[in-house]
């Protein structure tokens, strides 16, 4: 039941920030979108899904993702038919079948998939900054000059917060009122 009021929630928001998303593609992009997704993913509370649906519903996903992508579709989405098409097809088409198949991908394509968002963020990053013309109609260059840094330190962060656990480990909670090292007594 919580996680059917956070993917209400979730919604909420995304329907909230429908004034600021036409006005701002950082709002659009990397608040409204992402929110959508998230209602999605918490849709799934206890479904049983099986092994074998996972590559369907991970390509499914791949698919509406990169079709989301697609700075187009972007401006598609400002419109009547484009924002229903956006608002039941990245919690129903992406959110959900992301979290159908996650758990059951193996950890070198979670690693590829990490891998290919960040490169692709950063891509994205580049092209959006760097364009001598407008790639958004819907939008001015400068935000989508600032759309494109906001890519880029978000590739940085996310490279970050998925490196942190190869490179130190995950952290563990120590029970309260210890303190000092375990292994030495300290």
């Amino acid at each position: 039941m919580k996680m059917i009021a956070l993917a209400l929630l979730a919604m909420a928001e995304a329907v909230a920030l429908r004034g600021a998303g036409a006005g701002s593609p950082i709002q659009h992009m990397l608040v409204q979108m992402p929110l959508l997704v998230l209602a999605g993913v918490q849709l799934v509370w206890d479904l049983r899904e099986r092994r074998e649906w996972a590559v369907p519903l991970l390509l499914t996903a791949l698919t509406v993702f990169l079709f989301w992508m697609l700075p187009r579709n972007v401006d598609w989405a400002l419109t009547p038919a484009g924002e229903a098409a956006k608002y039941l097809g990245l919690p129903l088409l992406l959110g959900l079948p992301l979290r159908l198949s996650w758990p059951w991908l193996d950890p070198i394509l979670r690693g590829f998939l990490k891998a290919n968002a960040l490169s692709m963020l950063g891509v994205l990053g580049f092209l959006y900054t760097h364009a001598p013309v407008r790639i958004c109609n819907s939008y001015l260059v400068s935000a989508q000059q600032d759309l494109g840094f906001s890519f880029l330190y978000l590739a940085a962060a996310l490279a970050c917060l998925w490196a942190f656990p190869l490179l130190f480990g995950q952290l563990r909670s120590m029970p309260v009122g210890t303190a000092g090292c375990t292994k030495c007594g300290a």
